[in-house]
């Protein structure tokens, strides 16, 4: 793959402004400090989101054998000013960072005798010197880490740490994955948690891909919930359970704030006396910080999002095998689940519980696949081949959309086993297993960047003028393209709801 020159301030000029700004006599007079400001802002987040690895600094990594020992290589670092080094030990390539060593320091042996690969990292993380630059923040994000090793090819390039990739966009003092991860209290959190609508905006109207800002929207988010956790949570409730985040937020397919779908699974036989006030008060924390509360009351502060794993693995039953009309839907969203902080395997527990009560259950999967026909009410697809009409006509995208997509996905998830949660990864999973056929996998993910992209389109117009965001959009509001675009995105979902009838035999139920 090509790589991208290097960005320069001049790339992000309008059209017909000459290279170092608007000439002299111009109207605009001369910039505020706000403007600066704003437009700097601007050329840095939209730096980060289209640059490459190796358009940043990646350094030259110390190498040393797995048999140093850890005096030598400490010596080694202080002789040419490092904090890390890269650690080969056969054909395993690890980490040695100052964490290792506050860790080593704690060990019995004598450093001088302690070789350097019984200390270091070799569960590493990396990317490829032509990835996209955010692709690294985003790993940085999600595995709380603070450097990634740099591929080219099968070699290592070097080392990209979270001060290089700071450099690269000329010092960024409010990028919120630094506020988020130091912020000492809630309202500092609540600052940088807000910041994310501007982030939102800008990228959205820099012409972003909508998938790479939902990916960078839920890393942040799930540092968000984390962070707040860690306020708020005592430190023997965060070690003995697993809070988790579910539906659209799990999948990481919410951009715009629209509700909370989280929860909280507890290990058997723990208990805390502050559990309900900390609950309640992590809800509340969240609304304050722009996320609303979930109209189903889908929130760890209701005892059904509560619960022990034993206890939770009886209601997950009765969703899958009671009578409970809540149960499906509830079973959807929980399907949905992603591990933001505590114990992961708490919730993989529940994952396999699952897995245990479906086995083989054709029936269920049916009826689980047929809640795609909910929305469905006569005449609304006849009226859309022109999408015209009366002026205020309006479509829900997700009703419409979105859902039979995502859900019809997900229930294909369900059957064969998908351990993925993103609608895009389900997809990809499905079609190696050769389950669904590659040309309709591409119309259904390009289906669904173009619905999650008129929603946040929508979404922020709504929200300029004042109004909550939902998932309406109006027609007279779309120019010819999108109504085209959106004509032929609602007809690759009512092919798939066809294919997903004929598959479950839907018409039988």
């Amino acid at each position: 793959m090509p790589r991208k020159p290097p960005l320069t301030n001049d790339s992000f000029l309008p059209p017909d402004t000459p290279a170092g700004g608007p000439a002299p006599g111009d109207d605009a007079g001369p910039p505020s400090a706000g403007r600066i400001g704003i437009a700097r802002e601007r050329r840095e987040l939209v730096s980060l989101m289209t640059a490459r690895v190796g358009d940043a600094r990646v350094r030259e990594p110390l190498v040393v054998d797995g048999g140093t020992d850890l005096v030598s290589l400490c010596r080694l670092l202080s002789a040419r000013g490092l904090g890390d080094a890269l650690v080969r030990d056969g054909e395993r390539l690890g980490i040695f960072t100052t964490t290792n060593l506050r860790d080593a320091l704690l060990r019995p042996e004598p450093p001088a005798s302690l070789p350097v690969r019984a200390v270091s990292t070799f569960e590493t993380i990396s990317v490829s010197i032509d990835d996209e630059l955010y692709r690294a923040l985003i790993l940085m994000l999600r595995h709380r880490i603070h450097r990634v090793i740099v591929m080219d090819g099968e070699k290592v390039a070097g080392l990209l740490s979270q001060y290089d990739l700071m450099a690269f966009i000329t010092g960024h003092s409010q990028l919120t994955a630094l506020q988020v991860a130091q912020a000492p209290d809630i309202a500092a959190l609540q600052t940088a948690a807000r910041q994310v609508d501007s982030l939102i905006t800008v990228l959205h109207e820099d012409g972003v891909r909508i998938e790479v800002i939902a990916r960078l929207v839920g890393a942040l988010n799930r540092q968000i919930f984390d962070r707040l956790w860690q306020l708020l949570a005592p430190a023997e409730l965060r070690a003995n359970s697993c809070l988790i985040v579910m539906g659209s937020e799990g999948r990481g397919e919410q951009i715009v704030k629209t509700d909370q779908d989280n929860a909280l699974l507890l290990r058997d036989g723990f208990s805390h006396p502050d559990l309900e006030a900390v609950t309640e008060a992590f809800t509340a924390a969240l609304i304050s910080m722009g996320y609303p509360p979930c109209p189903g009351g889908i929130m760890l502060s209701r005892p059904l999002w509560r619960q022990h794993v034993g206890t939770f693995c009886e209601t997950l039953r009765q969703w899958i095998h009671g009578a409970d009309p809540e149960g499906p839907m509830n079973l959807a969203i929980f399907l949905d689940a992603a591990p933001v902080a505590g114990d992961p395997t708490l919730l993989d527990a529940a994952r396999t519980r699952v897995r245990e009560l479906m086995m083989n259950d054709d029936g269920y999967y049916a009826r689980f696949a047929a809640a795609i026909e909910q929305f469905e009410s006569g005449g609304w697809w006849s009226r859309l081949p022109g999408l015209g009409g009366r002026a205020s006509a309006q479509i829900d995208l997700k009703k419409r959309g979105l859902f039979p997509l995502v859900h019809g996905v997900r229930a294909l998830a369900l059957q064969y086993g998908v351990g993925e949660t993103a609608t895009v990864a389900r997809l990809a999973a499905l079609e190696a297993d050769g389950r669904i056929d590659t040309p309709f996998v591409r119309d259904l993910a390009d289906a669904l960047h173009f619905l999650m992209g008129m929603k946040l389109s929508s979404n922020l117009r709504q929200m300029a003028a004042g109004r909550a965001p939902d998932t309406m959009v109006r027609l007279d509001e779309l120019g010819t393209l999108d109504k085209q675009a959106l004509k032929d995105s609602l007809a690759i979902v009512r092919r798939f709801r066809q294919w997903l009838e004929r598959h479950y035999r839907l018409d039988v139920l």
